[in-house]
């Protein structure tokens, strides 16, 4: 199942760094089900966000097919990647173009991340433009199962490591019996 996308623009009273009051709008991104519940869900964030009253002022579907967040990385850029196909019929190129959001600092390293992104795509692809997105944050919908799976991908990886370093010393064990017998 593909996610949904939307682009929530929030205005609200912003402190800034030298203590001014400013009244700013800000775009979030989050995925949901339906409008209905993206704007639930960027009430909930905001009111965790700030204390000051805020107002939605639009919110719509974006046009992203994935979102790639990486480490230390402060901004989101839009990376416009085309799929090339060949058509065998017209004898013709054929592109398809697909948007992501990938996190960097800057448009280089938004590049490589980009082709980092791609890096399992089978068929031939460019990326003709990447422009800095003004979305401030992302807002992925979590529902806790993840935080189950990576409990439990840490369980099965320590009973692994239990289990070599058992066999590493039952192997130990045996060879040393091995050379008491010989002797």
């Amino acid at each position: 199942m593909s996610v949904t996308w939307y682009e929530c623009k929030v205005k609200y009273r912003k402190t800034h760094e030298t203590g001014e009051q400013k009244v700013t709008t800000e775009t979030y991104l989050l995925d949901a089900i339906s409008y209905t519940e993206a704007e639930t869900r960027i009430n909930e964030e905001m009111a965790a966000y700030t204390s000051e009253e805020f107002l939605i002022t639009n919110i719509k579907v974006a046009n992203f097919s994935e979102v790639h967040p990486y480490e230390n990385s402060d901004r989101w850029f839009k990376s416009k990647v085309s799929l090339i196909a060949f058509d065998e019929e017209s004898g013709k190129e054929r592109k398809t173009n697909l948007y992501m959001l990938v996190q960097a600092n800057d448009v280089k390293e938004a590049y490589d991340n980009t082709v980092t992104a791609m890096k399992g795509t089978m068929g031939e692809y460019s990326i003709p433009a990447i422009t800095e997105s003004p979305i401030l944050d992302v807002f992925p919908y979590f529902t806790g199962e993840e935080e189950q799976l990576e409990k439990f991908n840490a369980i099965a990886k320590t009973e692994t490591e239990t289990e070599s370093e058992v066999e590493t010393e039952t192997e130990g064990a045996l060879e040393e019996l091995e050379e008491q017998e010989s002797n």
